[in-house]
């Protein structure tokens, strides 16, 4: 049974990701024989697995997380799971979920876990094949997948950072569930206490950007929901939480555009410095931390000493609060959604015209920072790229006519291909590349005037 919710074959038989895959299994499989072995050996996990992970296992060691665990009766059952189940506040959320998530992933034979805020599990959904298969390796219904209960997996380090995360087979501290990979996403409430958490399981196809990104779209529309709903109920916006709780509030970064970068905490909106901006995005980028000299490069690769950074992160926690950022290294310790990361969402799911929507201009365009720089130069030829690979009228007629676009003569031609020859707008956009022709033999000119 478990075969099928795996897909039925080994990651290191499938085709173009199989061969990066398989080789993840060997590296932590390497680290499961270093686990065993204890003591010293155990320093040598930190070169096999993500730092995430690596935190995560080593968690599960000092808890006492045995990794040959078997399935146990342990958990909520029958009636009282149901009670429990029907009283949970993500209850009103199901019928949303199951449109968004649970449908298309059981079509894909795939299985969607929804838990609540501690790790347990309050349903399971999918084919009764793969549900089955999930139940043997202990992805059942009333479980606790925290990872104080059953170690490294996908529900409970999301329980634990508060962030979208995957875990893939291997990765997991428990053996028994080698074969199946999780893509998780937190759900919060309004005021940013985290109420549950959606995972979408299988095998070695999960382990793409675009399942993540399938799960984190649908936690997103549930927790909209629950902002609806609280209005509806005259409860109005939430109150910014206290910025120096052990809680802090859910917190947004905005850095597309001309705009001054801004800092949404529980819905009021600060204004950003630069260079609190360019940190945070940064650590946004990598969670699993940085360094101060590590942070420092990413920022300026010529002087930036650990003291300018040491102060630059201290007037940061005054505006975020202290408990948002942590230290050796810099981490976030909740999450912080990004116009880059929706941008992104949106790119892997193949929606170009929600992904222009949201390109409001280059990210922090003043900014020199050479992490910053191939954060733009990433995001901006993967959305041009997008858009040269979508004939779509629409789309291209959105891209030319924006600042990144405007001067585009590929973009241009291909906008020209969707015209028909006898429409008023065929001569306009030929004349345009007209122009953008003249031009670059102009600046063709010059460069060779000045190499002579």
């Amino acid at each position: 049974m478990v075969s099928n919710l795996a897909g039925g074959r080994p990651p290191r038989q499938a085709s173009e990701s199989g061969a990066q895959l398989g080789a993840l299994e060997a590296y932590a499989a390497q680290a499961h024989g270093y686990l065993s072995a204890g003591g010293e050996q155990l320093t040598q996990l930190a070169g096999l697995l993500r730092p995430l992970v690596l935190e995560s296992w080593l968690r599960s060691v000092r808890g006492g997380v045995d990794p040959t665990d078997v399935i146990d009766g342990r958990g909520l059952r029958g009636a009282d799971l149901e009670r429990y189940r029907d009283a949970h506040p993500i209850a009103a959320l199901m019928p949303l979920i199951d449109k968004l998530l649970v449908q298309d992933a059981s079509q894909a034979g795939l299985i969607v876990t929804v838990a609540d805020q501690f790790g347990r599990v309050l349903s399971v959904h999918g084919h009764p094949e793969q549900v089955a298969a999930a139940a043997e390796i202990g992805v059942r219904e009333g479980d606790d997948l925290s990872e104080r209960r059953i170690g490294t997996n996908a529900v409970g380090l999301v329980v634990r950072t508060g962030r979208a995360t995957w875990i893939h087979g291997p990765e997991h501290f428990l053996h028994r569930m080698h074969q199946i990979t999780g893509a998780a996403a937190p759900v919060h409430e309004p005021d940013g206490r985290l109420i549950g958490v959606l995972m979408i399981a299988g095998g070695m196809r999960v382990a793409k950007p675009e399942i993540l990104a399938l799960v984190k779209a649908a936690a997103t529309a549930a927790e909209m929901d629950l902002v609806l709903r609280a209005m509806r109920a005259g409860h109005g916006t939430p109150a910014p939480a206290n910025r120096d709780d052990t809680e802090p509030a859910r917190l947004g970064l905005d850095v597309l555009g001309l705009g001054q970068p801004q800092l949404s905490i529980a819905g009021e909106r600060v204004s950003l410095s630069q260079r609190h901006a360019e940190i945070l995005l940064l650590l946004t980028e990598h969670p699993e931390g940085l360094g101060a000299d590590h942070l420092a490069l990413l920022l300026d690769d010529t002087d930036l000493d650990n003291g300018t950074i040491r102060a630059a992160m201290s007037r940061l926690r005054s505006v975020i609060g202290a408990s948002v950022v942590g230290s050796r290294p810099y981490r976030l310790r909740v999450h912080v959604a990004t116009d880059v990361e929706a941008l992104r969402a949106a790119l892997d799911s193949g929606d170009i015209e929600s992904a222009l929507r949201l390109y409001a201009g280059p990210v922090l365009p003043r900014s020199s920072a050479p992490g910053i720089c191939d954060i733009r130069d990433e995001l901006r030829v993967r959305l041009r790229t997008a858009v040269l690979a979508a004939p779509d009228v629409a789309v291209l007629r959105r891209w030319t006519s924006c600042a990144e676009g405007r001067d585009d003569a590929a973009a241009w031609a291909a906008y020209r291909a969707t015209i028909d020859r006898d429409s008023p707008l065929y001569a306009q956009i030929e004349a345009k590349i007209r122009v953008l022709d003249r031009r670059i033999g102009a600046d063709a000119t010059q460069m060779q005037r000045f190499g002579s």
